[in-house]
């Protein structure tokens, strides 16, 4: 599923609204929509552990049942782990950071530590991404709020805490910068995988 656009993985869930028989609220007018919500959906070619999206049902259904239900009507790598109660629905501003792990087939830790050193030492990291709204400018190392390089052997394991800014900077964009500090380039695409995201106290701290 990480090869999946956000919009493919919305389209999936819709499809399994309707599968699981919940009875969806939609918008109103001409052309009513589905009244489902996504907060800060992952980037194509990155896994994730922590997505969130708010629901609407017309009717009241127990949380264990609504899980169950929808966990069986989507496909395999979209997996419901939870689900809770919120009569506002779920604000985009509980999420004010993500926790990633990236590794890097081919680069030894010990190879890497160097740069994520230097790259911590800067003041800033700017850096530019081509989106279909044109060419993007950022700045990489005021959204990094903690980087290391995880101990062990074979590949190198990067573990950071990016803050969700505007616009978003994600671990491709640190993986930008980290190139252009100190020429660190993986043998092979990088293995992004987002382990967590919400508010910055309840992230796992760094060590």
């Amino acid at each position: 599923m990480r090869f999946a656009s956000h919009r493919d993985v919305a389209r999936a869930f819709e499809r399994g609204v309707r599968r699981a028989g919940l009875p969806v609220a939609y918008s109103a007018g001409f052309t009513p929509h589905p009244k489902i919500s996504y907060a800060g959906g992952a980037p194509t070619g990155v896994a994730s552990e922590a997505e969130y999206l708010s629901l609407a049902l017309t009717t009241r259904h127990g949380m264990a049942a609504v899980r169950e239900r929808l966990d069986a009507a989507l496909p395999d790598g979209i997996d419901v782990i939870d689900v809770t109660e919120d009569a506002g629905g779920f604000p985009a501003s509980r999420l004010s950071a993500s926790e990633w792990q990236v590794i890097l087939p081919g680069l030894a830790p010990d190879s890497v530590a160097p740069a994520v050193q230097e790259f911590l030492a800067l003041e800033h990291a700017p850096v530019e991404r081509l989106t279909n709204k044109g060419v993007r400018h950022m700045d990489a190392r005021s959204a990094v709020l903690a980087l290391d390089v995880r101990p062990g052997s074979g590949d190198a394991t990067l573990r950071m805490v990016v803050r969700h800014t505007v616009p978003a900077v994600r671990p491709d964009d640190v993986l930008t910068a980290l190139r252009d500090v100190s020429g660190v380039v993986p043998a092979a695409p990088p293995l992004m995988t987002r382990l967590a995201q919400g508010p910055l106290a309840d992230l796992p701290e760094m060590s």
